[in-house]
C-alpha cells in the first residue's frame, strides 16, 4: 500500500517513509492511495479479538512494508500496561441506545494517548527500514491534549527529540502544568503568543521551509509529527472506531451489521475523519455527528459549502477546539473531489490568501450525505454536564459534553433513533473548574482545589498522574512571538538561532 500526498497524487511513499515525513514538502497531506474493505466477516471475527490484534489487523492492511510481528510489537509496546483497565477504550452505556466511548484512560488522560502512545514505535520501526542514520526531530503545535501526548510518548526515545509548541493562554491550566512538568532530555516546550490557528500554521511553515530543512539535514536530522496531520496519528484513530462496533456486536448490544451513529467533538477535524474512514471500510456507521463549540467553522462549512475563517475566534471552556484552520478537512475533500490534487491545491491557497473557500454543489452534497454538524457554546456544554451527572451520575469533560449537547440536539431536529457512540475525549479532571462550575455552581480558581470538590461530590478519583502536577515544578516557562518559533527550534536542536 502507497500513501500519496493530497497536493500531488503522483508522489507515492511507502508507509514508513509517510510516518517519517508526516507532511508532504509541497504542504500536502498523505492518503492511503485506495482505502481498504474489510472482507466478509470480517467485523465479526473481530469482535471475538482483543484490541491489540484487531490494531494490528487494520494496521496490516495499510502498512504493508511492516512485518506482522513488527506491527503486533508495537501494538503490544503501547496499548498492553499503558492504559486502566484491561482494554485501552471503554464503553459506557447511558440510556438506551447511547454508548460513551471512552478514549482517555491513557497516561495523559486524554485521547491522543490512544494515537501517540504508538506512534513512537512506528516511527523508530520506520527509521530502520529508511537505514539513513538519521535522528528524527518531532514538530508540534498543540491545541492542549495532543502536546503532552506526545511528550510522554516520545519521552526518551532514542533517536528523536520532540519541540511542542502551544498557544499562551489558550490551554486549561492542567493542560499547561502537563507539558510544563514534562520530564525527558529529548524533549522541550514553548509557548506562543497567539492562538492555535497561529501556532499550527507556523509549524507547517517551518516543516516546508527548504532552507530549515537542509540546515537540519547537514546535521543528520530530519523533522516529523506528532500531529495528526501524520498517517501514524490517523490509522491508530481508525482502529478504535473498529473497534468500538466490534465491542457491542461482541456485546450483544447490537446485531453485526446495524448501522449505528458516531458524534465526535472535534477541531481539527482528524477524530471524525477517522470514523470517515471506518465507514469508507465498511464499518456501519450512519451519520457521523460533527460535534463544535462556538468556534464552529466546521458546522458552517458542513452546512453550507463555505469554509472561512474571517469570523471572531473565542477561548472557551473547550480549548482542545478552539481551532478554526481545520487540517484533516483537506483529506476529506481530497477524497469527495475524486482525488483531484490541483484542486484541492486551489483550495488551500484561496484559504490561506483570502482566508476562505467554497466548494460546488455536487461535494456539498457528498458531505451532507455523510455528515450532520451542530455546535453549542460554554453554557450549553454546562448544562449538558450537570444534567448528565444529575441523571446518570456520569461525569464528563467539556469537550465530551459538547458532543453530547450536539447529539441530543440533532437527535430532537431530526428524530433520528439510531443508536449511537459519542467519543468521550478527555477525562473530566482535565478541566475541573469548569466541571465543578457545571455541577455544584461553585466558582473555585485553582484547579486541584475544584478537583477534591469534585471527588467529595462524585466519588470519582482524580488520576494519579494529574494528581501529582501540583508537586512538580515547571521545566518550560518560556514564551516566544509566532516569529520567533524558527529560531526556538534550531536552537534547540542544535542549529543556527
Amino acid at each position: 500500500m502507497k500513501f500519496q500526498s493530497t497536493r500531488n497524487k503522483n508522489l507515492r511513499l511507502d508507509s514508513a517513509e509517510t510516518i517519517l515525513k508526516g507532511l508532504s514538502d509541497d504542504g500536502g497531506l498523505f492518503v492511503p492511495v485506495e482505502i481498504t474493505k474489510l472482507v466478509e466477516g470480517e467485523i465479526a471475527e473481530l469482535s471475538k479479538l482483543g484490541y491489540t490484534e484487531r490494531a494490528k489487523r487494520i494496521f496490516a492492511k495499510y502498512m504493508t512494508d511492516f512485518s506482522e510481528e513488527e506491527l503486533f510489537e508495537c501494538a503490544e509496546k503501547a496499548y498492553n500496561g499503558n492504559f486502566e483497565g484491561d482494554e485501552p477504550t471503554h464503553i459506557v452505556k447511558l440510556g438506551e441506545g447511547t454508548y460513551m466511548l471512552e478514549l482517555w484512560h491513557g497516561p495523559t488522560c486524554a485521547f491522543k494517548d490512544m494515537a501517540l502512545q504508538i506512534l513512537p514505535h512506528f516511527l523508530v520501526k520506520s527509521a530502520e527500514k529508511a537505514g539513513s542514520g538519521e535522528k528524527t526531530v518531532i514538530l508540534t503545535a498543540t491545541s492542549g491534549d495532543t502536546g503532552k501526548a506526545a511528550l510522554e510518548g516520545f519521552c526518551d526515545v532514542e533517536g528523536t527529540e520532540i519541540i511542542v509548541f502551544y498557544p499562551n493562554n489558550g490551554v486549561s491550566k492542567i493542560q499547561q502544568l502537563q507539558m510544563q512538568t514534562q520530564k525527558g532530555k529529548n524533549v522541550a516546550v514553548c509557548a506562543v503568543e497567539g492562538n492555535f490557528d497561529d501556532t499550527q500554521t507556523a509549524v507547517k511553515t517551518i516543516f516546508t521551509d527548504k532552507n530549515i530543512r537542509e540546515k537540519l539535514s547537514a546535521k543528520g536530522k530530519r523533522f516529523s509529527s506528532a500531529n495528526s496531520i501524520n498517517v501514524g496519528r490517523l490509522l491508530p484513530q481508525v482502529v478504535y472506531y473498529i473497534s468500538s462496533y466490534a465491542d457491542l456486536v461482541a456485546r450483544g448490544e447490537i446485531e453485526n451489521g446495524e448501522t449505528v451513529n458516531v458524534t465526535v467533538p472535534t477541531g481539527n477535524f482528524g477524530n471524525i475523519l477517522a470514523a470517515y474512514y471506518a465507514k469508507m471500510m465498511g464499518i456501519p456507521f450512519g451519520k457521523l455527528i460533527c460535534a463544535s463549540n462556538a468556534n464552529n467553522v466546521l458546522t458552517d462549512f458542513l452546512s453550507t459549502g463555505t469554509y472561512s475563517i474571517n469570523r471572531d475566534f473565542y477561548m472557551t471552556e473547550s480549548p482542545s477546539m478552539d481551532i478554526l484552520v481545520s487540517s484533516n478537512l483537506e483529506r476529506l475533500l481530497f477524497e469527495l473531489c475524486d482525488k483531484n490534487d490541483g484542486y484541492i491545491t486551489a483550495l488551500m491557497t484561496s484559504l490561506r490568501e483570502h482566508g476562505n473557500y467554497s466548494v460546488p454543489d455536487e461535494i456539498l452534497a457528498k458531505i451532507k450525505e455523510l455528515f450532520a454538524a451542530g455546535f453549542t457554546d460554554d453554557e450549553g456544554a454546562e448544562k449538558r454536564i450537570k444534567m448528565l451527572f444529575d441523571e446518570y451520575s456520569y461525569l464528563c469533560d467539556t469537550h465530551t459534553a459538547v458532543a453530547v449537547e450536539v447529539y441530543e440536539k440533532y437527535k430532537a431536529k431530526t428524530g433520528d433513533k439510531t443508536k449511537t457512540i459519542i467519543a468521550s475525549t478527555a477525562s473530566p479532571y482535565k478541566f475541573p473548574r469548569a466541571v465543578l462550575k457545571a455541577i455544584s455552581g461553585e466558582v473555585i480558581a485553582d484547579d486541584f482545589e475544584a478537583a477534591e470538590k469534585i471527588e467529595e461530590l462524585s466519588g470519582l478519583s482524580m488520576p494519579q498522574q494529574l494528581r501529582s502536577l501540583s508537586e512538580k515544578e515547571p521545566r518550560f516557562t518560556k514564551v516566544c512571538e509566532r516569529e520567533e518559533m524558527a529560531d526556538f527550534v534550531m536552537s534547540t536542536v542544535g542549529g543556527e538561532g
